[in-house]
């Protein structure tokens, strides 16, 4: 049975709590509280507490947009620096902190609580996991911040009107607060709710983000303090991993176990789940939106394709052809997770709406923009709307933690024993049926080519990274491991569809049997159609470049990948690893200087 929490929003008159989208907060009180009268007991900062809840609902499975995974035709921040369509009089996101003053009124306030000392530092934890949260995403946009841990008054001009603090400031609080926090919220697990498990991998998700950040941009000359932080990554995790209680769900079935992670009711149980959002129907109904399908803005990419590897474990570009394999070849003897993430050929859809075509074994929609690839996890392939409303989102899983311990092991140069690989990496490999990951694979020469990673255990970094990009794909890791890795011109390739070899007839269902039509730019799709030997009429599609009246633009015009951008733009380094303060704060306080060529 579903478990959750009925409460309410709370509204304090001082302040304002902002919006909140957690599953537990579905009820606004007709009356107001305030601080004279509130804070006098646990269920006050129970209910507080959940206020403070930022967490993601299904546009998790759409936020690798605007990666090497993923792009889309939305108006996208990034898209539009690399472009050189933004400056700081542009930009207004991210200088926002009336969360940071709703963490931080929590915290003055809730020492009146008349409760024991132990579960008054349990509630103190879980405002400063809160706190270092909000930092960890100032930091990872802006660098230098200002810290600010008290309830700022109207008159504290001096705090008003401060400057930006350095990072290691900022960084050495945000690890002070989630160390708070790991050593005093509570273990017990309520599906849905914050417990110490989930501080720690949050605590290790930053750490390993901030220690290899420091140890690949060089140019901020932190590289002697990034161990530090990749020690505390592994400790972190390794704690998890013995006392957490979790593990990887693995029933057997190759096919289906890591998709079923993502089309289940049913989270609560699964012991790989850490933190999910958890819906009950009629009650707390999941969004059924179809966006990530692949043909509505967003829409899944070739490069991220071309890093499964083969099903014997070998890369897929040792094939010295693989660059231009037709869409049915290229799903071929594959890592079987790359049929749980993309529609495969003979993928069977059975939803049927505005932007997916059907029912039945799914034949590619083309369109133009859109990359010809359509993405399974996350979409909720059923026409019973009750399910599609009751799906659960797994939002932090054990396997991010095994990935973690392995890279930041690998970063330390201490993973050299195969059973540091068989407790992390292995275990996601044997639940795909995969062979295992040694300590010394073979270098893939175009990761070696895509990463600047050096040293005597290049090639391990490298498959790790690998096994952490389709692991955890779609789930909105990918842009910020670009970042910290100091990838960010990877973010200049094209992004690429399906590759066509010419005009004519394809399969694309995997039976032999062609399925579309790809005709000149010059001509007229005509009144009758070609049909197929199964008596089946076929799907025709102009096809051309950029500037040409067509349906679906192709590299090569009448062959080569679907092109889905005629101008991509470049990376600026370092300054498009970060943003400006929007110019409009710049200008009412003068202490705030743009950083990084901004």
């Amino acid at each position: 049975m579903k478990q959750y929490i009925k409460l309410g929003i709370l509204s304090i008159s001082l302040f304002s709590l902002g919006a909140c989208n957690d599953d537990y907060l579905d009820r606004m009180p007709e009356t107001t509280v305030q601080k004279e009268n509130f804070f006098k007991s646990e269920s006050d900062l129970e209910m507080y507490v959940l206020n403070l809840y930022r967490f993601q609902d299904n546009g998790f499975y759409e936020s690798d947009a605007t990666t090497d995974n993923a792009s889309t035709t939305g108006n996208k921040e990034i898209k539009n620096i690399m472009l050189g369509n933004v400056s700081a009089a542009t930009v207004n996101g991210g200088w926002t902190w009336g969360d940071l003053r709703d963490i931080n009124f929590m915290l003055a306030n809730l020492s009146n609580a008349k409760i024991s000392e132990q579960k008054l530092k349990h509630y103190e934890g879980l405002a400063r996991y809160f706190r270092a949260k909000f930092y960890v995403d100032k930091v990872q946009r802006f660098s230098d911040v200002p810290w600010v841990d008290k309830v700022v008054d109207v008159s504290d001009e001096a705090t008003l009107m401060g400057k930006r603090d350095p990072r290691t400031t900022v960084v050495d609080k945000i690890m002070e607060d989630f160390k708070f926090a790991v050593e005093n919220v509570e273990e017990v697990k309520v599906p849905g709710k914050v417990n110490k498990w989930v501080i720690a991998q949050d605590y290790s998700r930053f750490a390993l983000y901030e220690g290899t950040y420091r140890k690949y941009h060089s140019y901020l000359n932190l590289q002697n303090t990034a161990n530090t932080f990749l020690e505390v990554a592994y400790k972190q995790a390794e704690d998890i991993m013995n006392k957490g209680g979790y593990s990887i769900h693995n029933t057997g079935n190759v096919e289906s176990d890591y998709a079923s992670l993502y089309n289940s009711e049913t989270l609560e149980t699964n012991k790989e789940v850490i933190l999910g959002r958890f819906y009950a129907n009629n009650i707390i109904n999941r969004s059924d939106w179809p966006g990530m399908f692949g043909n509505y803005e967003y829409y899944p990419l070739r490069d991220l394709v071309q890093s499964y590897l083969m099903k014997d474990g070998t890369p897929f570009t040792n094939n010295s052809a693989y660059e231009k394999l037709s869409f049915v070849d290229e799903f071929k003897n594959r890592d079987p997770r790359l049929a749980q993430t993309y529609a495969a050929p003979g993928w069977e859809l059975v939803y049927v709406s505005t932007y997916s075509q059907g029912p039945g074994v799914y034949v590619q929609q083309l369109s133009k923009n859109f990359s010809g690839y359509h993405q399974i996890k996350g979409f909720l392939n059923t026409m019973v709307q009750e399910k599609r409303f009751n799906t659960d989102i797994p939002l932090y899983r054990y396997a991010e933690v095994l990935l973690n311990f392995a890279e930041a092991k690998a970063e330390l140069g201490i993973l050299n024993n195969q059973t540091d690989l068989d407790k992390s990496i292995n275990l996601l490999r044997k639940r795909a049926g995969m062979p295992d990951m040694t300590l010394n694979p073979p270098l893939d020469s175009k990761l070696a080519k895509d990463f600047q990673v050096s040293g005597a255990n290049q090639s391990l970094i490298l498959e790790i990274r690998r096994e952490r990009r389709v692991e955890l794909a779609f789930e909105g890791f990918r842009f910020n491991d670009l970042m910290r890795w100091k990838a960010g011109k990877l973010l200049e390739k094209k992004p690429q569809g399906i590759y066509f070899s010419g005009l004519g007839n394809h399969d694309v269902t995997g039976d032999g049997i062609a399925d579309i039509k790809l005709i000149a730019h010059d001509q007229s799709i005509p009144e009758v159609r070609e049909k197929n030997s199964l008596g089946v009429t076929l799907r025709y599609y102009k096809v051309g470049v950029f500037g040409q009246d067509v349906s679906v633009f192709l590299s090569e015009g009448n062959k080569g990948f679907v092109d889905v951008v005629d101008k991509v733009g470049q990376f600026e380094e370092p300054k498009y690893y970060y943003r400006p303060i929007p110019q409009n704060d710049v200008n009412l306080n003068n202490s705030l200087k743009q950083i990084f060529d901004w």
